[in-house]
């Protein structure tokens, strides 16, 4: 079974038997740690409610495991999907625990939560009041105040029910937002903020799960292709370069069947894409074809999670070597050499930098 697969399955379980989390306290330690820093979201096992928080500091070459729980004296909760730095918090979505937490980066200490968004993947800002926050088997974005950690609305998805729904990644340009509709879906969404209503969307193809906006206005996005079985369909995975003023596929790289490219990331200055496909591939934006050989090749590991360093373009990748035991966090330089290694958690996952 593929990733893909694995993820579809733990998830479609996760629908049908939402975790409840018991904050169970006990002592803290105090942490304070200042400048430029790395945090990593160990997804953990699915209904063991352990997820994890780690921090990585590139100057010193130091990390600090399970520094949520130490910090605050309970456990993370069951999934930890993804984080994203906001109006100096840390917003950490935890998918099969049903809450996002925001944490002081410097502390890791918990300083709000928002709760009751079933089955959340990714929460964007629009502004010090407003959020959008994606969901899986769902046909609803759901709208939050950060400020007051509130949900305060929703976008119903048209053509979405409620069984086949996922929203998946978000990102800003020019004045929209624009979102993937990822499990059994095909369709960018294009929404205007100021009236929380969908304006336009793309049909591309099957899955379509990261997404990121170049320095050219340009949107890219990785399909899955889904898996092989699957109700919804199945085919070669697609890289697509989108114009997103007009909401047009301007170019398409498609894969083979069976690979599975996911996790795109931009490197420094918005003009090189990078993701994994057992590999790590690097691309610029203006190629013609995808690229013939991988620039670090995972000789059989496991690569789960990528990111790439924004101030320095060193490349970090995660392996989930089994995923049952802890996960190794690679960095490489940007030209594929290895620097250093270290043990982050179980199913080291999303990165969110500092």
């Amino acid at each position: 079974m593929n990733i893909g697969r694995k993820l579809l399955y733990a998830i479609t379980l996760g629908c049908l038997t939402w975790s409840c989390m018991e904050w169970d306290y006990g002592a803290t330690e105090d942490f304070e740690v200042s400048g430029e820093g790395l945090f990593i979201c160990n997804e953990g096992n699915f209904q063991y409610s352990n997820g994890t928080l780690s921090y990585y500091d590139p100057i010193t070459d130091e990390v600090k495991n399970e520094v949520f729980f130490r910090a605050n004296g309970y456990k993370l909760g069951d999934v930890v999907q993804s984080m994203t730095m906001y109006d100096n918090k840390g917003w950490i979505v935890v998918n099969n625990s049903n809450v996002i937490f925001a944490i002081d980066p410097e502390t890791f200490r918990e300083v709000g939560r928002i709760e009751n968004i079933h089955q959340a993947r990714y929460i964007h800002f629009i502004s010090p009041t407003k959020a959008y926050v994606t969901t899986i088997w769902d046909n609803r974005i759901f709208i939050v105040n950060p400020s007051t950690y509130e949900i305060t609305g929703n976008i119903t998805v048209p053509d979405m029910t409620m069984e086949s729904g996922s929203t998946e990644q978000m990102v800003s340009y020019g004045g929209y937002v624009y979102c993937t509709c990822w499990s059994y879906q095909n369709r960018i969404l294009k929404i205007d903020p100021t009236t929380d209503k969908i304006v336009d969307q793309l049909t591309v193809g099957i899955q379509p799960c990261s997404l990121v906006a170049d320095r050219n206005g340009k949107l890219w996005t990785i399909t899955d292709g889904g898996y092989e079985g699957s109700p919804y369909g199945y085919e070669a995975p697609t890289l697509y370069c989108i114009d997103a003023s007009t909401m047009t596929i301007e170019r398409q790289y498609r894969f083979k069947v069976g690979d599975t490219p996911r996790a795109l990331q931009l490197g420094i200055g918005g003009d090189y894409l990078y993701w994994l496909n057992d590999d790590v591939w690097c691309m610029s934006i203006d190629a013609k074809h995808l690229p013939a050989r991988p620039l670090v090749e995972s000789y059989g590991t496991i690569f789960y999670g990528l990111t790439i360093d924004p101030r320095e373009g060193d490349i970090y990748v995660a392996d989930a070597i089994d995923y049952q035991q802890q996960g190794i966090i690679y960095r490489f330089s940007s030209s594929g050499r290895l620097k250093t290694q270290f043990y982050a958690g179980i199913n080291p996952g999303a990165f969110c930098w500092k």
